[in-house]
């Protein structure tokens, strides 16, 4: 039996299977996304591979790792304080359910649950976009305690996206108000050019604003809104049909700047 061990690590959002030695050394790992087996050492190659057989699936790359693009030297050079990659859809509500979950009996579902609902629904789906070439960013933080709740960068452009809990609910957008079934009307569109325009700003690119309706009942757009666009949850997979405004090479410089942190908070 092979002395290797397997073990399983999340780095950037995106799963590997480390390869290591008893001494805990990694000399090898899987990236499933990428279908490739990344050999520090060609001497334990064989090894490698029949350690890793039970989790390879389909035919894979095996060699060196490859050599770092610019977009991952400029990711190594982030403080992990700073790269905002690492967070999951609705970051910033799950921190603050942590720190104050709310009384533990209430008559009332807690509307920041409803708002983490709509946020997961969303980001998960983004997050499927990714094998078309795009790159997603959640909870990214603006100054003043505001955020961008889904930052979408791609072969399509880019993309501020902001999730709305509407489950069951007539919604009604009349520009730049937008009204959820019984609730007060709210200016929301106006916020939504406001989060694109401070995007813009800090990446120096042009972004447009999206507004993502999560299950509503009905959609009445009685006012065409300027320059935002209105999707309910369920349209989101059409962006991997959109493309021809950026590069891959774009796409992944773009995304290197927008997961500093500082880049945020220093340019706006």
């Amino acid at each position: 039996m092979s002395e290797l061990r397997v073990v399983p690590a999340w780095r950037h959002g995106q799963e590997r299977l480390y390869v290591c030695l008893p001494d805990g050394r990694n000399i090898a790992w899987y990236d499933r996304d990428a279908a490739r087996v990344n050999l520090l050492g060609q001497d334990r190659r064989e090894e490698v591979l029949e350690a890793l057989g039970p989790f390879v699936t389909g035919p894979v790359t095996v060699g060196p790792p490859p050599v770092p693009t610019p977009a991952d030297l400029a990711r190594l050079a982030l403080h992990p304080d700073d790269d905002l990659a690492p967070n999951r859809p609705g970051e910033a509500l799950l921190v603050a359910l942590d720190r104050d979950p709310g009384p533990a009996h209430r008559l009332r579902t807690d509307p920041r649950r409803r708002a983490l609902t709509a946020e997961r629904t969303v980001g998960e789906a983004l997050d499927l976009l990714e094998g078309a070439g795009w790159r997603v960013l959640h909870s990214v933080p603006l100054p003043g305690g505001d955020r961008v709740h889904h930052l979408l960068i791609g072969p399509g452009g880019l993309f501020t996206l902001h999730s709305v809990y509407a489950h069951r609910q007539k919604v009604t957008v009349a520009d730049p108000l937008v009204t959820l079934g019984r609730r007060t009307t709210e200016p929301l569109l106006r916020r939504l050019r406001a989060d694109a325009d401070r995007a813009a700003h800090a990446l120096t690119a042009e972004v447009r604003p999206v507004l993502v309706l999560v299950d509503p009942a009905e959609v009445t757009v009685r006012t065409p809104p300027r320059e935002v666009r209105v999707l309910r949850d369920t349209e989101i997979a059409g962006f991997a049909r959109t493309g021809g405004l950026l590069k891959p090479a774009d796409v992944e410089a773009l995304f290197a700047l927008a997961r500093d942190r500082t880049v945020w908070t220093a340019a706006l």
